[in-house]
């Protein structure tokens, strides 16, 4: 083999398996909250997950990778880029095989699945790559990976299995956890700062100083929450209600800790704080299952 040919993990890596799940998880979350026994929609919703997780996901990692190579020369110098384990334009030509391969398979799974992986496709582009960029301002990056990652397949999942426009709590739970989204991905930029300084990348962090991103990404991760404990109660699910207000109290006090060291705390706070979030999702989705207002 050529020396300078890169190992076949180096093009896993470059998908970033880690980030799958997300997308996976709120994929899961719209069939639970479609509310139909589906004994013979398990095919769909295995194929939608992976749809979700690996190729979609994995598509727009690999084009961040790609188009965020001299910032990460500077942050993260091992990543398979940078480093020359992919080296050339292979990561390019990766990212537009992923990418094309993402739409064929939601072709097979119908119009909802295939409009929306088309605009999750589309969002992965845009976030990365010029003339858009959108992550060079976390406002509205963040915001994009947001849509992408909670509300975009949770929504596309119960639209499918309804085979329409899901009811109105499905579509507040998808939304309201998307914003919810925003302050996680915040949490991602704390340690990319100084690249992103150099590079003129202006992540939340870069624009508002540590102390007050990490304020303001913890009011967006908690506010979002308290607001789907009071849809939940008005809805007259006080359990569910009572489940997700425990999960954010935790987080509550998680906050607490991140915020006297936001810089040190932040993938403490996004690995344990996340865990919470997303099982507050699952529990939601649950409780809404077949509920129309």
């Amino acid at each position: 083999m050529p020396a300078d040919r890169p190992a076949w993990t180096a093009y896993v890596e470059l998908t970033k398996p880690i980030t799958w799940f997300p997308p996976m998880w709120a994929f899961g979350c719209g069939v639970v909250s479609a509310g139909e026994a589906m004994p013979e929609r398990w095919p769909f919703a295995l194929a939608g997950i992976l749809l979700a997780g690996p190729l979609v996901c994995g598509a727009s990692q690999i084009v961040n990778d790609w188009f965020d190579r001299e910032v990460d020369a500077i942050n993260e110098p091992h990543r398979p880029v940078p480093s020359g384990r992919v080296p050339g334009r292979r990561a390019l030509y990766f990212a537009l095989i992923w990418s094309a391969l993402s739409l064929l398979v939601a072709s097979m799974l119908g119009v909802w699945v295939f409009v929306a992986a088309t605009v999750g496709v589309a969002l992965a582009w845009a976030y990365s790559a010029p003339p858009f960029r959108l992550k060079q301002n976390g406002w509205w990056g963040n915001a994009a990976v947001g849509l992408c990652y909670e509300g975009l397949p949770w929504f596309t999942a119960a639209a499918a299995i309804l085979g329409g426009l899901p009811p109105l709590p499905v579509i507040l739970l998808a939304l309201l956890y998307s914003i919810g989204a925003h302050g996680i991905m915040t949490l991602n930029d704390f340690k990319a700062i100084e690249g992103d300084k150099a590079l003129g990348i202006r992540s939340l962090p870069v624009q508002l100083g540590a102390q007050r991103a990490a304020q303001v990404a913890c009011a967006v991760m908690l506010v979002p929450q308290l607001i789907v404990v009071a849809l939940l109660a008005a809805w007259q699910l006080p359990i569910a209600a009572a489940i997700v207000a425990a999960l954010a109290l935790i987080q509550a006090g998680m906050i607490l800790r991140f915020l006297a060291a936001p810089i040190e705390r932040a993938v403490w706070l996004s690995a344990l704080g996340v865990t919470l979030y997303v099982l507050g999702m699952l529990a939601s989705a649950i409780a809404v299952r077949g509920l129309v207002l």
